[in-house]
């Protein structure tokens, strides 16, 4: 399965109005972004687990990046409410689950050789980090030299540029913006390439976008088996 898997070309996918797609698991439904493989895949997705549902242990040999969106994530290391974020490296392993349900934004396959550190921020933590002209805060969820994340909050009405000198992918996790000639919401995902920066104007409700400045694909990107 290939989807939106030119990384020379733009993309803006508005997962909010694509239709949940089932997973193998029951309960667990998916709105697929970006996607090179099949069950096993390179993949970037919007993820929703209906109360009471869970996944069957398995074991990340590619790394696994989540971003809480609304609900409680679970797993048996613990809870993890809307706004937390992490990186299970490769060789972690867990059992997720929602008891009363979820929706979280998920990338998978996506790490390097050598990216072993295990990252798990609650809500609000994070280094607070220098402010760009039109957000109010910039909180740094991760950063190692080869990608760096950041969850901003934009001010209503501000115009923000987001430079781009290595690649840029991002989510509208609250409020909205304008940006690339579109209306942009929440669970509105973009990608584009290492020289075409994200010029965005804000709503009236001002946005909450979280920012990954890396590489679309790594160099040494984990190789997926098969």
């Amino acid at each position: 399965m290939q989807i939106n898997d030119d990384l020379g070309t733009p993309v803006i996918v508005h997962a909010a109005r694509h239709d949940w797609v089932p997973s193998p698991s029951a309960g667990v439904d998916r709105r697929m972004l970006y996607r090179e493989g099949e069950e096993v895949a390179r993949a970037t997705s919007i993820v929703r687990y209906a109360p009471g549902s869970a996944f069957p242990s398995h074991t990340h040999h590619g790394g696994e990046e989540i971003l809480v969106l609304d609900g409680t994530f679970q797993d048996e290391h613990g809870d993890y409410p809307a706004g937390c974020y992490f990186r299970n490296p490769p060789g972690t392993a867990h059992k997720p689950a929602a008891e009363d349900g979820c929706t979280i934004f998920v990338r998978l396959w996506q790490f390097r050789a050598g990216d072993t550190e295990q990252v798990v921020r609650a809500p609000g933590e994070g280094e607070r980090t220098d402010v760009r002209e039109g957000a109010r805060t910039a909180r740094l969820l991760f950063d190692d030299g080869a990608e760096r994340v950041v969850l901003e909050e934009w001010v209503p009405g501000a115009t923000v540029t987001v430079e781009n000198t290595r690649g840029l992918e991002f989510l509208v996790v609250a409020g909205g913006v304008m940006a690339e000639g579109d209306t942009l919401e929440p669970q509105s995902w973009g990608r584009l390439p290492a020289g075409h920066p994200l010029i965005a104007r804000v709503g009236a409700d001002g946005a909450t976008v979280w920012i990954k400045d890396a590489p679309l694909q790594h160099r040494d990107v984990l190789a997926i088996p098969g």
